[in-house]
């Protein structure tokens, strides 16, 4: 047991993982957040009848939620009702066709065999690999604090580094086994999440198609948000104390060490240990004096980011046909929607677009005969998102989701609400209003990602989706996980000495 006091400033996946885990271990925990509820991205609000998660709607790695519930001895069936999605998703190429993925993997294969001759063994082999550099990137990897080369001085680590092919593309990887241009994009697919096109993705990360395509895709009844209200349950039986509409204003310095936090009502939390799982550019700008910043402007202008989103929250008064759980729309060429993204920053002439009707799986989202839609185009961060682009865009989307699913669509809206980069600087003060945090190339991998530990306060850690493991939900849990571990082995040994 030990008396200090930890503050937590942001109760996203990673600021609540940490919380819980050194609230489990005897600390005083409290977790402040500048929103009205818990969540970050993945909050939630409700209008017109309708349900909305507001961020993350894959679920995806099933394994890593039951790992962090399991070392407080709870299991995630405690807490909510897991589904398997099948089909997991669907792929719109154009009208009339598209591609179901399969949950199982023996229809997976068949179909594969029928777009592409040799393609199912070519299957098995590749996510023979993949399942390689899951255990070894997820279960092993991830955990890992990046804070120095040691960490992966070990016996047979030079073999690892070449088995995971964390020196080769995605792209060239993918083309050693599949050639139609169908089954290529799918496996391209999932390394989207990551923050970067296929070119610069580390095959490493071809983990993700065994996340997707074996591991499968799942749905928490009620919505993505019941995920956030089972780690809030936990963490208050742990001790948590959550406060929130507290929006930091600056840390009080003194002796190298971060001695209190300063809200924006004048109110200060004395601390002896600050976990911050706010934006990372944020504390490290905003809330810090310059002398005390982990890194310059000229180190964040130079970082790859994973991209920012417009997103719309749709209320449809009717059923409606053609669409699945989860929907994307690759009826245009990629690559100049990448290049608007990653090269020349820009809004894209002609997006691909994501589709969430999460009221297909869980009626609980919409009212009875309703559809709740969750439209999302990726887009560069740090663009000016007028009303105007985002009413422009709303039009072009809708123009092609219809006529994609032959149906009207806009004339039943009765609930819009739009969602951009200006949003997610308001509500999380996201650099550039990033959505994702930073792209998982190879120059941003473990040791060359920010660093958890702050290099001139003694008591300040950082966590989240700007630092290690990186960008989702799963890695993001994982982060706050990370960041307890440290503080207990920096932390805890030197409070029984004292």
């Amino acid at each position: 047991m030990t008396n200090d006091q930890v503050v937590v400033i942001g109760a996203g996946f990673a600021g609540i993982a940490a919380a819980t885990r050194l609230a489990n271990q005897g600390y005083s925990v409290k977790l402040l957040e500048k929103n009205d509820g818990p969540g970050g991205r993945a909050r939630k609000f409700k209008a017109a009848g309708f349900t909305f998660d507001m961020g993350p709607s894959w679920y995806w790695m099933p394994d890593v939620f039951e790992s962090y519930f399991s070392q407080f001895g709870k299991k995630v069936s405690d807490y909510y009702d897991l589904v398997r999605l099948d089909p997991s998703y669907k792929v719109i190429f154009s009208e009339n066709d598209e591609m179901n993925i399969p949950a199982n993997f023996e229809e997976l294969k068949l179909l594969f065999e029928q777009i592409e001759e040799g393609s199912a063994q070519k299957l098995e082999d590749f996510l023979s690999q993949a399942e390689q550099k899951y255990k070894v990137g997820i279960q092993e990897w991830v955990y890992k604090p990046g804070q120095s080369i040691w960490e992966f001085a070990q016996p047979g680590i030079i073999n690892d580094l070449i088995k995971l092919d964390i020196f080769h593309s995605m792209k060239k990887h993918v083309a050693k086994f599949f050639k139609n241009d169908k089954l290529v994009r799918l496996m391209e697919f999932p390394i989207l999440f990551l923050g970067q096109t296929a070119e610069k993705i580390p095959a490493l990360y071809s983990l993700m198609n065994y996340a997707d395509l074996v591991l499968g895709t799942w749905y928490p009844m009620g919505g993505m948000h019941e995920i956030v209200k089972a780690m809030v349950a936990l963490a208050e039986e742990k001790g948590v104390e959550f406060v929130y509409n507290a929006d930091v204003s600056h840390l009080q310095i003194k002796d190298g060490a971060v001695l209190s936090v300063f809200l924006k009502d004048g109110s200060k939390v004395p601390a002896d240990i600050v976990i911050a799982g706010a934006d990372y550019h944020h504390v490290d700008s905003a809330l810090l004096p310059p002398e005390y910043s982990n890194y310059s402007e000229k180190y964040w202008d130079k970082r790859v980011l994973a991209p920012s989103s417009l997103i719309f929250y749709l209320g449809v008064d009717k059923k409606l046909s053609g669409l699945h759980h989860h929907n994307l729309f690759f009826d245009e060429v990629l690559e100049p929607h990448a290049k608007a993204i990653y090269e020349n920053p820009d809004w894209p002439e002609k997006p691909l677009f994501y589709v969430c009707a999460p009221s297909v799986t869980d009626p609980s989202v919409a009212p009875e005969g309703k559809e709740n839609l969750f439209v999302l185009i990726p887009l560069a961060p740090g663009l000016e998102d007028t009303e105007e682009h985002k009413e422009k865009y709303y039009h072009l989307i809708m123009d092609r989701l219809e006529k994609l699913t032959n149906q009207s669509i806009r004339e039943h809206v009765i609930f819009k609400r739009a969602y951009a980069q200006s949003n997610f600087i308001e509500d999380y003060n996201a650099f550039k209003g990033n959505a994702y945090g930073l792209a998982n190339t190879l120059g941003q991998t473990a040791l060359l990602k920010p660093k958890i530990k702050n290099k001139k306060l003694k008591n300040l850690y950082y966590t989240g989706q700007l630092t290690v493991p990186g960008p989702g939900v799963p890695p993001s849990l994982i982060s706050g996980q990370v960041v307890a571990h440290e503080i207990i082995k920096n932390h805890f040994s030197k409070a029984h000495q004292n």
